[in-house]
């Protein structure tokens, strides 16, 4: 059976580093209140000439090296992300320019946080059905650019970063063994970025009046994430068939540690095989599993034939899980 095998990761993090201690000169908190409810000790903020094709293209070029994979022989990229550099080109045309993979398509997924499962569970579908055969999947986001630093609620939440995977079809069990993705439109309002769309478009005459930021009903998404987030772990172990007894790893996407560890108290996996860095990146959005994933590697946490789940929840609201046998 053809599966789809992550043969190379990378990621990439903005030098510019900012601490809990830094945020208590430019708001009003405490690096006590922030870690007792995020868990959140500092975030990585691009510098003002970086931009999210920058960070996804270091990111893209690291997972390429691991790979050996040379990029003229990428067939398709996937960004998910958010934060794209513009509304129009993509930030995958972008970076396909800027790693030279000139025989690739190019595209951009917008699921918010759990985009990089999205991006991962197309790339399966692709090679599966023969369309390609090597696809770059990256996760890449500034959100820092999209924050409102008055705002505490959100403003001490987000961090900038990108992560990378190759992803290739190969004969055997090893590789992405089973998806699942949900959503609720219905719920759209308890986490967004209202304007800059066709809804909200910013004018010269209402630039200092729209709220430009990212707005939350952290109440609301936590009850919600709870419930959608631990249903996708549920539903990643059923479709592959296997207990959380199985599993070598849990990577999340890291946004709350109580409702990543609710999750995985819910599947009965051991918190210490559950891999956390929330507390150095923050929450990155769609990059946070593929950064976690290159570090966890890099720690050594990630071996051959390990089963490794991976389950986002975000924007959307969208859900999403996966289980690769490395």
């Amino acid at each position: 059976m053809l599966r789809s095998r992550i043969v190379g990761t990378g990621h990439y993090l903005p030098e510019k580093v900012l601490t809990n201690f830094d945020l208590e000169h430019m708001m009003e908190t405490t690096d006590e209140w922030i870690r007792q409810r995020t868990g959140i000790f500092q975030r990585h903020v691009a510098a003002d000439d970086e931009f999210v094709s920058d960070l996804a293209s270091h990111a893209a070029k690291r997972a390429l090296a691991d790979s050996g994979v040379d990029a003229n022989e990428i067939d398709f990229i996937i960004c998910a992300t958010l934060t794209p550099d513009f509304l129009m080109p993509s930030a995958a045309c972008l970076i396909q320019d800027k790693i030279g993979a000139r025989n690739a398509g190019a595209c951009d997924l917008s699921a918010a946080c759990s985009g990089f499962v999205y991006a991962l569970q197309m790339a399966d579908a692709l090679i599966r059905a023969g369309v390609h055969q090597t696809i770059l999947i990256i996760g890449a986001e500034e959100m820092t650019a999209r924050l409102d630093w008055t705002k505490r609620d959100t403003a001490v939440l987000f961090g900038d970063g990108a992560g990378a995977v190759i992803v290739r079809g190969e004969e055997g069990e090893r590789g992405v063994l089973t998806t699942y993705v949900g959503s609720d439109g219905s719920a759209a309002d308890i986490l967004s970025i209202p304007v800059g769309g066709s809804r909200y478009v910013l004018t010269p005459e209402n630039i200092n009046e729209l709220d430009r930021g990212i707005r939350m009903n952290g109440r609301e998404l936590y009850k919600r994430a709870v419930v959608a987030f631990e249903e996708a772990t549920v539903r990643a172990l059923e479709g592959a068939r296997i207990s959380a007894a199985d599993l070598a790893l849990f990577i999340p996407h890291q946004a709350n540690k109580r409702i990543i560890e609710s999750a995985a108290e819910r599947i009965g996996l051991e918190r210490e095989k559950i891999f956390l860095n929330l507390d150095r990146v923050a929450n990155t959005s769609a990059a946070s599993i593929p950064i976690a994933l290159d570090q966890a590697r890099a720690e050594g946490r990630v071996k051959d034939n390990d089963l490794v789940l991976f389950a986002a929840f975000g924007a959307g609201l969208t859900w999403a899980s996966a289980v690769v046998r490395w």
